[in-house]
């Protein structure tokens, strides 16, 4: 399979520094005002190659899958960097901006799925194989520089009687040192949900949203910024629809997230449209028995 993903992203943030220090034998005070302001577009296209064994395998059905990127990331960051010590200010301004083409790490997928009824169980392990265009100088990349593992679990309700759905997927990634700036993520637990409500057999509505949390704070930053420990919350609606199109079925979905409590990052919103078409499976046919008169 494959997805085209456009990617339009802006972000402001401001980060204030005081120190003290001694000049001529006189305590000083030096404050310290950063505002940037960050712009990234990026046309990617991730390529989904996946396999799904037909003999169980756990008694559940195994997939596995190796997703890769290609595509265009272009990013511009300007700012402005105010410093006082006592009257005295200083501004200064600037701003830069990179490009790259390319292709970006391959992320290796393992997923395990279970039936029971109107409950669905799987389990999934995912990696990142590091070898996408990166460059630790650059502000535009399509690699992220490091390897990373992700495991974790999910469940889905889905009563066909009642039109009632939800599911659920939560995880940990746990974040290899990028041996280029000697920095390391932290720990991240992660859990994406979606409730829905079918309206009909070919139409929903309902929420989603999503909690994004560190347990373990970013090693090799700067000690004076304190511990980093990034996280964020989105919640907002969504929309979809199931169109039967001849021996094809059509699935569209549309929901947006609106983020807040975030920390250590920054908040805004988002909005996604999904598309994607299935091939029905041709009917079964019964073998030809030859008869001998």
């Amino acid at each position: 399979s494959g997805v085209y993903y456009p990617l339009f992203v802006s972000a402001t943030g401001a980060a204030a520094v005081q120190r003290e220090f001694e000049l001529g034998g006189i305590d000083r005070t030096a404050n310290f005002n950063l505002n940037l302001k960050v712009k990234s577009n990026a046309d990617v296209v991730f390529l989904d190659p996946a396999y799904t064994f037909v003999s169980p395998v756990f008694g559940g059905q195994l997939t596995l899958d190796m997703t890769s990127i290609v595509g265009v990331n272009t990013v511009a960051l300007s700012g402005t960097l105010t410093s006082s010590v006592g009257p005295a200010t200083v501004t200064r301004s600037g701003s830069i901006r990179d490009s790259v083409s390319g292709a970006g790490d391959l992320y290796p997928k393992a997923t395990l799925r279970w039936n029971a009824g109107v409950n669905n169980y799987m389990t999934y392990v995912m990696g990142d194989i590091p070898i996408g265009t990166y460059d630790s100088s650059r502000l535009a990349n399509l690699g992220i520089g490091h390897g990373a593992i992700d495991g974790g679990g999910g469940y889905t309700y889905l009563d066909p009687a009642t039109g009632h759905e939800f599911s659920a997927v939560t995880g940990f990634t746990y974040n290899f040192t990028n041996t280029s700036t000697d920095y390391q993520n932290g720990i991240d637990w992660h859990l994406d949900w979606g409730a829905s409500q079918f309206l009909s057999k070919t139409a929903f509505i309902g929420a989603v949203g999503y909690f994004y949390e560190q347990i373990t704070a970013d090693k090799g930053s700067l000690p004076i910024l304190g511990p980093v420990e990034s996280g964020v919350i989105g919640l907002g609606p969504q929309l979809g629809f199931i169109i039967p199109a001849g021996d094809e079925k059509i699935y569209l979905n549309f929901k947006a997230y609106e983020e807040f409590d975030n920390h250590d990052r920054p908040a805004g919103w988002n909005a996604w449209v999904t598309l994607s078409i299935s091939v029905n499976p041709p009917p079964a046919t019964r073998p030809t028995v030859a008869a001998k008169y």
